[in-house]
């Protein structure tokens, strides 16, 4: 949700060097897996389906509309901006009455 929100932000198309220590959210997009899900009915594999396919379609859509790298950075690793970012995270995860998530179901 972090890179979403971070592109949403753009008011207009840019050129962005985003960093992340997800490297899921990295490899995903860097390596092409969620457009071949996306192309595959949002599945990963025969078995398997993608999980947040909304997230990864929104993703997608917004790194059509930019032009963005993505980085991969170690997490609390001492990097001062994505320690920053985690700071960031947990306390807004901390705040009272955050909307619902509905395509992620509670008790997972």
């Amino acid at each position: 949700m972090a890179v979403i929100k971070a592109l949403e932000a753009l008011n207009q198309p840019c050129r962005v060097i985003l960093h992340s220590d997800s490297r899921y959210v990295v490899d995903a997009i860097s390596k092409g897996w969620a457009r071949k899900w996306q192309a595959n009915g949002w599945q990963r594999n025969k078995r398997e389906k993608a999980v947040n396919p909304d997230l990864w379609k929104t993703l997608l859509q917004l790194c059509q509309a930019h032009q963005v790298e993505f980085r991969w950075v170690r997490g609390h690793a001492g990097d001062a901006e994505n320690e920053r970012c985690d700071r960031l995270a947990v306390q807004a995860a901390k705040q009272p009455d955050l909307p619902a998530d509905p395509g992620y179901p509670p008790g997972k």
